[in-house]
């Protein structure tokens, strides 16, 4: 499983480079129903000016749509950064089984920084977390980003970027 799960979180670390590309924070979200790949995203939320567009509800929203529901059970989600209350919401809604994730997210992560909301016994579905894959090359990739955005606040003001960031923000 550790072989599989590594690819598809290269995967997801492809996603988020994209996210960069397009001037946006970056995190990227795969999810895979048995060994095919039934949504993918990548966060959007500063070029659609949606606050919802997150890797992981970009990439559930895909796979509700490409297969005509949405529950997902039996789903794994990959996603290089610690998701919040709202993408935690949706793959709890979408029943998704199982979540793979790379870098903690200290300041709204819910799944062992902030909060251990997997862990709750009053939820009524149970999503299996595996935490820290890769979280290196995800964690560095946020620290990358966000260094180069406080560099270009001062000529770029107005920008929206506070000069310490959540990865969210």
């Amino acid at each position: 499983m550790r072989e599989r799960d590594v690819f598809y979180m290269n995967r997801a670390l492809s996603l988020a480079w994209r996210a960069m590309e397009e001037g946006d924070v970056p995190v990227g979200a795969v999810l895979l129903a048995g060994e095919e790949i039934i949504g993918e995203g990548w966060n959007r939320g500063r070029i659609l000016n949606d606050p919802t567009s997150h890797a992981e509800m970009m990439a559930i929203r895909m796979a509700a749509s490409r297969i005509g529901n949405y529950r997902l059970s039996e789903a794994t989600l990959y996603v290089t950064l610690e998701p919040c209350f709202m993408c935690f919401g949706a793959m709890l809604e979408s029943r998704i089984s199982r979540l793979v994730f790379g870098a903690r997210e200290p300041r709204r992560g819910v799944l062992g920084s902030l909060y251990d909301l997997h862990n709750d016994p009053r939820l009524y579905h149970k999503i299996r977390v595996i935490s820290g894959l890769l979280e290196g090359e995800s964690g560095r990739l946020l620290q990358d980003f966000f260094q180069k955005k406080r560099e270009e606040e001062p000529k770029n003001p107005g920008m929206g970027f506070l000069p310490s960031p959540s990865p969210r923000d």
